[in-house]
């Protein structure tokens, strides 16, 4: 019991309440439902995968960041799109730039090598950040495709 107003009493030590003064109320946090969708294409040790962000709101967010994960290693080398940035040894993350609510945003074109020629990779997609904004239904933005070693296109 001693510890609880112990606690209480310091946390109320630093507050100072004046008469006929409103303490605001703290601003709501947007909600976007984002998602993404494409395809991706591994052929020899270059995969590309082309990913279209759409935002189905109710709020716009100024910008996001996609992530792509594989399951191979990446090659050390790599020539990513000037918004896109390596995470890890198999991620990369691209920024989408602004979404509006209810639109979708401009495509992005991400061409990676692998470390290896690999018969077969996973690619899982998700969203790293949502410009600041809540996403309540993330089952839209976490997608995974297996893409073989063929050159054609697998949609996620």
């Amino acid at each position: 019991m001693r510890m609880w107003t112990w606690g209480v009493a310091g946390a109320l030590a630093g507050a100072v309440l004046v008469p006929g003064v409103a303490v605001a109320a703290p601003a709501p946090v947007p909600e976007a439902d984002l998602a993404f969708h494409g395809i991706a294409v591994l052929n020899g040790d270059r995969v590309e995968v082309k990913v279209t962000p759409r935002n189905n709101g109710p709020a716009g967010v100024t910008d996001a960041t996609v992530r792509l994960r594989w399951s191979v290693a990446l090659a050390e080398a790599q020539q990513l799109p000037a918004r896109c940035a390596r995470e890890d040894e198999r991620t990369v993350v691209c920024a989408t730039g602004p979404l509006a609510a209810n639109a979708v945003g401009e495509q992005l074109s991400v061409p990676v090598r692998l470390k290896e020629k690999p018969s077969e990779a996973t690619l899982e997609t998700d969203t790293a950040w949502a410009g600041g904004a809540v996403d309540k239904n993330r089952t839209n933005d976490r997608q995974k495709v297996l893409v073989l070693n063929t050159g054609d296109p697998y949609a996620f």
